[in-house]
């Protein structure tokens, strides 16, 4: 999919958001939904979506709401910082097929690095065990301020 078009009310996200597909909570508020990503590309990868706008990406997301979601990615960040201990977060964001978006609703991958370990590729096709995801939830979410 290219970096403009229609919003798919079908996409993966949109029917987490809507209950219709389970997903690993780790946050959730009236603005934001975390969770983790079940293809993660290193312990503890977790996701920040939208709640009150059907943005494919950053550059279609309403303008009013960028600061109050960007405070939630920041928040989960410190939350995976502070559970975690990583030696360093990756926080990204991609637009458009081109640039390595797979789901066209907007979401921020916070991804914890570990000196030695090496960055499994974006959605690599291995699945993480269901079980390590929650316990990671659990720890996450505990240390969300």
């Amino acid at each position: 999919m290219s970096l403009h078009g229609e919003y798919d009310t079908d996409n993966v996200f949109a029917k987490m958001l809507r209950g219709e597909i389970p997903c690993v909570k780790v946050f959730e508020d009236d603005t934001a939904l975390a969770f983790m990503d079940i293809f993660p590309q290193s312990k503890g990868h977790t996701l920040v979506i939208p709640k009150r706008a059907e943005a494919r990406n950053l550059i279609e997301m309403p303008g009013d709401l960028v600061g109050s979601y960007m405070q939630r990615v920041q928040k989960v960040a410190k939350a995976v910082s502070k559970a975690l201990e990583p030696d360093g977060i990756v926080v990204t964001q991609f637009n458009g097929a081109p640039a390595g978006q797979t789901v066209f609703h907007l979401h921020f991958h916070i991804i914890p690095r570990y000196e030695g370990d090496s960055l499994k590729g974006h959605s690599h096709g291995q699945q993480a065990d269901m079980s390590e995801l929650n316990a990671l939830a659990d720890k996450i979410s505990s240390c969300i301020e």
